[in-house]
């Protein structure tokens, strides 16, 4: 049974970088992500348009390297939760989060009795085809599996203390986007009021001994956050990454060619 490579970095204090696999249907992405150096996939099933097939795919190529397959869930659901750290997720992102009660019951569905109350679906390739007992399985998941959660609205901001305090949760990831409309400056990254609505989460994790995270869309952003503290520091998406490339791709020959 492997390592959490992406936890073991942040328990050491490092920082783990990723991006969103979203859009493009195939599992070349995470071989592509795995191959440039990123420590993890942040495999979207929120906004993203993949089956359970291709998330099974993505997991399962991420897990033929090093990097660190992570989902992000569409819902609270027992079933989602599990279905996707069956199929061998290392860690899951709970969207949305702002009730404390029901996040406390959303951690509970990722470890296995007694700390919590996943039921046991594990075959041969989730243990990577090795002989082990239900004693070393089950610790070993309870261990490993990397469990965040995302702070993306006024609400959940007022929360914070009673959120990152649930016992369990590895990680609280902003999501940008959502947090900057709650707050009223819908898409000004830089906003002293978005930035200063993060700093206080970075401080609260770090009084709870939580990862601070997000999800940024540009370099730029993300070296901006992890000057400031974040750990967990996910950037760009697949389809936005291509089109980077292919625009810029696009106007250099349209220019040689007299555009």
């Amino acid at each position: 049974m492997r390592t959490n490579r992406t936890k073991e970095l942040l328990n050491q204090g490092k920082v783990a970088l990723g991006s969103i696999a979203g859009q493009i249907r195939s599992a070349e992405v995470a071989r592509l992500y795995a191959a440039a150096g990123l420590d993890w996939i942040f495999i979207d099933t929120e906004h993203g348009c993949h089956t359970v097939e291709t998330v099974q795919d993505l997991v399962r190529a991420s897990l033929m390297t090093d990097m660190t397959p992570i989902v992000r869930l569409p819902d609270f659901q027992y079933s989602l939760v599990a279905r996707a750290l069956d199929m061998g997720a290392e860690g899951i992102i709970l969207p949305r989060a702002e009730s404390p009660e029901l996040l406390a019951k959303a951690v509970s569905w990722t470890k296995f009795p007694p700390v919590g109350v996943r039921g046991f679906g594990l075959g041969v390739p989730q243990v990577g085809y090795q002989t082990a007992t239900f004693d070393e399985i089950i610790g070993h998941y309870n261990d490993q599996t990397l469990v965040a959660f995302q702070i993306e609205s006024q609400v959940a901001l007022d929360r914070r203390d009673e959120l990152i305090s649930v016992p369990g949760v590895d990680a609280v990831m902003i999501g940008p986007a959502d947090l900057s409309i709650s707050l009223g400056v819908a898409g000004q990254f830089e906003h002293p009021k978005l930035v200063e609505a993060i700093m206080q989460v970075i401080e609260t994790c770090n009084k709870y001994d939580r990862i601070p995270a997000i999800q940024v869309r540009s370099p730029a952003l993300a070296k901006f956050w992890i000057d400031r503290g974040m750990k967990l520091v996910g950037c760009g998406a697949d389809l936005a990454i291509l089109w980077d490339a292919v625009s810029s791709m696009a106007t250099d020959l349209k220019a040689a060619r007299g555009d």
